[in-house]
């Protein structure tokens, strides 16, 4: 901020504007749709709410975003009307602004830390990044800038998830040659798999990847790296660097009597064959889901919300999420959690799955619970649930979800020699994303187990500069 600006900056002035809430599909129509629940604020009223940043020195929201994007400076822009200029502010840090502004926990990261937010509600900023780079798209897209000559470097990239596509832009604008391998039949890994319409309309992911194909990325689908092809033929066959994008995607299972009844669903295989179209799909995952009258989802985080909120949207009459702790300890967003309380989700708080009870052909029919209490704190520092003896129950079922947490799959360290995983079961690096082979680097959930799209960005910008100053020194050693 200059000093012009800052002596222009009436700070109590600020503080009387209302807050500008963004409007929202009405949940009885919203349940019938896949759209957006959020409808996106108009120009005039984002101007509004952009200036009610205070533009404060201090600026803690930057500190408190895992990308350092200057959010004072793109409002400003906003406030001023040159939405482009706040689009470019935003986009000099963040590689996917439209995500973030979507999916990101603003109340926990900058939202948390905004002044405003100690005298009044905070400054809608995931809202405003959301729009303001909307327009970008609307305006023509991001420009396509002049890529430097290429160095006659080629990286492989697992995974075309937030991380791997964070990866590839960095790496095309540094003039890399850059092919990414995804198992899937399309682009977006978890973006596309894993978030459901309403959260982030499929288009985002699409748009990105239209950009990286003006960069030069080239994309492989239903390759699965480990199986289909291992590292090591991957450097035979010509690739200076691989980077390691493939996220955290192994459900964890609940290993108790009858998960494997039909009808029974681990939360990935719920949510693509819900809420895709067949063609998106492998030809094993393409039959639509019937999920019956009743739904039952066991989990408490963001995935379970979006499970329960899928199942309303494929037509089940009751939907039930089960959690074994309070909503009090619940993971994820509040905000998800509104919304599915908006849609008629039904919630069952201190509850222990024990047993899937079969009815006819070896489907479930039932989920046997038992009541919990909570005793003193675990590992992870919420009160840990303790079974009350004698207070069974069953709920009817017509289908179950299992939405318990992710973790890395073990196949890459199966098939790469002398890569190392961490104690959490990750792929283990340094600070910079280098492997403890050389030449091989990972970032996001591959290394952080499941977290979050702007952690995940955040670490593939760190590793793609330790790509590129690993090529640059392969070539200097070549010279």
């Amino acid at each position: 901020m200059t000093e012009t600006t800052e002596t222009k900056i009436d700070r109590k002035a600020r503080l009387k504007i209302p807050f500008q809430p963004v409007p929202k599909q009405d949940p009885k129509e919203r349940v019938k749709n896949w759209d957006e629940v959020y409808l996106g604020y108009d120009l005039a009223t984002a101007k509004l709410e952009a200036t009610r940043c205070i533009q404060c020195p201090a600026a803690p929201c930057i500190k408190a975003c895992p990308l350092d994007n200057d959010i004072p400076g793109a409002l400003l822009k906003l406030e001023e009307g040159d939405v482009l200029g706040a689009a470019e502010v935003f986009r000099s840090t963040n590689p996917a602004p439209d995500m973030c502004g979507r999916l990101c926990p603003q109340e926990a990261l900058c939202e948390g830390d905004c002044v405003v937010g100690k005298v009044a509600i905070p400054v809608a900023i995931g809202k405003l990044e959301a729009f303001i780079a909307d327009q970008q798209q609307a305006m023509g897209g991001r420009p396509i800038p002049q890529l430097p000559p290429p160095t006659g470097r080629r990286v492989a990239i697992v995974g075309s998830g937030p991380a791997g596509l964070a990866v590839a832009e960095q790496l095309a604008l540094l003039g890399h040659g850059v092919k990414l391998f995804e198992a899937w039949p399309r682009p977006g890994g978890v973006l596309r798999y894993g978030i459901p319409g309403f959260k982030m309309d499929k288009r985002h992911i699409d748009d990105q990847v239209d950009y990286l194909h003006q960069l030069g990325v080239q994309f492989v689908f239903n390759v699965r790296v480990g199986y289909d092809v291992t590292i090591d033929e991957l450097f035979d066959q010509g690739f200076d660097a691989v980077f390691l994008g493939q996220g955290a995607g192994q459900g964890n299972r609940l290993n108790v009597p009858g998960q494997d009844l039909e009808g029974i669903y681990m939360a990935t295989e719920f949510l693509v064959r819900a809420n895709l179209p067949p063609e998106e799909l492998p030809n094993h995952l393409r039959k639509p889901i019937e999920t019956g009258k009743r739904v039952v989802v066991i989990g408490g985080g963001d995935t379970a919300m979006d499970c329960v909120r899928s199942a309303l949207r494929t037509g089940a009459g009751e939907v039930v999420c089960a959690y074994r702790r309070t909503e009090a300890e619940m993971g994820g967003r509040q905000e998800e959690r509104q919304h599915a309380h908006e849609e008629g989700v039904l919630f069952h708080y201190l509850t222990i799955p024990i047993r899937f009870v079969a009815g006819d052909n070896d489907c479930v029919q039932a989920v046997r619970f038992q009541r919990a209490e909570l005793g003193e704190p675990d590992e992870s520092g919420r009160r840990k649930p303790v079974p009350v003896i004698g207070s069974e129950f069953e709920l009817e079922a017509d289908t179950v979800v299992i939405a318990i947490g992710y973790k890395v799959e073990k196949l890459l360290f199966q098939t790469t020699p002398d890569l190392e995983a961490s104690d959490g079961g990750a792929v283990a690096t340094d600070e910079s994303g280098q492997s403890s082979r050389s030449g091989v680097f990972a970032a996001g959930d591959s290394v952080r187990g499941a977290d979050l799209v702007v952690t995940a960005l955040a670490d593939a910008k760190r590793a793609a500069a330790a790509i590129d100053r690993y090529l640059r020194q392969m070539k200097s050693a070549a010279a």
